[in-house]
């Protein structure tokens, strides 16, 4: 399939763009294309465009990349609405989260459902607060057995000589 890219040439911190011709399988930096149709330069604004040449390979099957088809719609060789080219926001990409089942919706297969109660609501009591203590009454200390470290006792051991 044929596709319609930018191929960068120039310098470091000087891009300019051959507008070019190549399969879409080969590399956008190998330097291999089938026809340069046109040039631009981003800092100069500066732009040349071969338009019998683009609308020929369009007839043919060619597919202009985003940037160069929002290029050629500013240049009025296609009609149509500029392709938003720019990358998404992380934020957007992330998974929804999952929905917790309802008495509507059935629980997908192998997750246990949750049962949810809508009509019988009881009403939250504040919790239990432990009797105080009163100043009169001092609380009964109970005495720590004071645990010494037991020294491990090692069995005797029996020196036997052998006489030969």
């Amino acid at each position: 399939m044929l596709v319609i890219r930018f191929l960068r040439v120039g310098k470091k911190n000087q891009p300019s763009f051959k507008i070019v011709v190549t399969d879409k399988r080969r590399p956008p930096r190998s330097g291999r294309f089938v026809e340069e149709v046109g040039f631009y330069n981003p800092l100069t604004k500066e732009k040349v465009l071969k338009k019998e040449r683009i609308k020929y390979w369009m007839s043919v099957g060619a597919k202009p990349s985003n940037t160069v088809y929002n290029l050629l719609v500013k240049e009025k060789i296609l009609e149509g609405k500029k392709v938003p080219v720019h990358k998404k926001a992380k934020k957007a990409e992330k998974k929804p989260k999952e929905e917790k089942p309802t008495p509507e919706k059935p629980a997908p297969e192998g997750k246990p459902t949750q049962e949810l109660k809508t009509e019988e609501k009881t009403p939250e009591k504040p919790p239990e607060k432990p009797p105080e203590k009163s100043e009169k009454e001092p609380e009964a200390e109970i005495p720590k057995e004071e645990t010494k470290p037991k020294k491990e006792e090692k069995p005797e051991e029996k020196i036997v000589e052998k006489k030969t």
